[in-house]
């Protein structure tokens, strides 16, 4: 399929199942009653939405995803994996009579995983040429996890508030939970979604058609067996082990987690400055540009002075200079390692075109002795390019 037709058609049916998931969840909320609960629960599970997505926004400066893809990957998480996953394992509880503590420790993590990690494949599928690797793959699984965690907290804090035949509920009771679930353990639903991200993010860098299979198999294995070890150590022996097992398990395996995010993050300065390199050679690109463009200090700066030369105009039009140059750079590194996705030479030709329109209308900054004195000058539209 071509990736334009690709691209539609991803957009358009995740478009459709959003709604639908949405109405289901919306059908949930609205039979749960108690308005007044529903409101403190929403307003509890926000809180620590805008501070998680700000650290995966972080992770993803070098290279920004769209926007429209993390925003969909949030609402994929929010109502279509929540609305199948409560489906599913409503039908497990009448197919096999699973009871909460089996449901909670095996169905919950098998069905929930699934229903999250089914957006990053749909993305492998239709859109493989917006993964360039791990950060990319950890990015939107993190995005689909704090969607999912977000309504979930609704569904726990606005029951929590409620309260039932063992506990009082009240404003006491929803923030104990919230204390629980939105401050120590707000990363739970990213962190587990994060390893089959990783695992789709191996894949599509590897040129081995082994890994590309055994990979996302192995994130998801990783994604069910840390879900399932959170989930049981809070029912099984009425929740005795959950605080062993929060320090000495989850706590250690997300700093792991989260300094793997930071050295690919780090990584990825790297392998843009080795590919512009190469886009340098090959006339893409100058190569003054590249220290301007491999730095997010330099991009900043260089937008910054093309507002104030140019007004918005020239900063628009340097911030999609750099857009199209890092789009560029990193599909032309999958380009020579091997693993460019279908239809690579036809989008690559787009951000050289898109480069080259732009171009006129970039201003950089250009170095004096008292400003911006270790960066190259970049010669302007008509002058030498050697």
């Amino acid at each position: 399929m071509p990736a334009r037709r690709s691209s539609v058609a991803f957009t358009v049916s995740v478009s459709v199942v959003l709604v639908l998931g949405a109405l289901v969840i919306a059908l949930v909320l609205l039979l749960s009653g108690a308005p007044t609960a529903l409101v403190v629960g929403a307003v509890l599970a926000a809180l620590p939405v805008g501070p998680l997505v700000a650290i995966f926004m972080w992770l993803d400066r070098y290279e920004p995803e769209p926007r429209s893809l993390l925003l969909l990957a949030l609402g994929w998480g929010a109502f279509v994996a929540t609305s199948v996953a409560l489906v599913l394992q409503l039908g497990s509880s009448v197919l096999i009579g699973a009871d909460d503590v089996f449901g909670s420790a095996v169905v919950a993590p098998v069905t929930e995983e699934a229903t999250k990690g089914l957006f990053i494949l749909l993305l492998l599928w239709f859109r493989r040429h917006e993964l360039d690797g791990v950060l990319d793959g950890l990015v939107y699984a993190g995005m689909v996890g704090i969607g999912f965690a977000f309504v979930e907290n609704i569904l726990y804090l606005s029951a929590a508030y409620q309260g039932d035949g063992t506990q009082a509920g009240g404003i006491g009771g929803a923030v104990v939970l919230f204390l629980v679930r939105c401050v120590l353990s707000p990363f739970a639903h990213p962190f587990f979604t994060a390893f089959l991200g990783i695992g789709v993010g191996i894949a599509v860098s590897s040129r081995r058609p082994a890994v590309r299979v055994v990979a996302p198999l192995l994130g998801y294995a990783l994604a069910v067996g840390s879900h399932a070890a959170w989930n049981g150590s809070l029912v099984l022996d009425d929740g005795r082990n959950a605080l062993s097992t929060y320090v000495f398990l989850m706590v250690p395996a997300f700093l792991l987690l989260s300094g793997f995010a930071i050295w690919a993050r780090s990584r990825e300065r790297h392998l843009l400055t080795r590919a512009l390199d190469d886009c340098a050679r090959r006339g893409f690109v100058h190569p003054a540009e590249i220290p301007w463009l491999a730095s997010i200090p330099a991009r900043r700066t260089a937008r910054r002075h093309a507002e104030r030369v140019g007004g918005r105009a020239a900063r628009t039009a340097m911030a999609d200079y750099q857009r199209e140059a890092v789009e560029l750079a990193f599909l032309h590194h999958r380009y020579l390692r091997g693993t460019a996705p279908d239809g690579f030479d036809r989008i690559g030709q787009g951000h050289v075109e898109a480069l080259h329109a732009l171009r006129p209308r970039v201003l950089w900054p250009q170095p004096t002795p008292g400003r911006y004195a270790a960066m190259p000058q970049v010669p302007q539209v008509g002058e030498p390019r050697g």
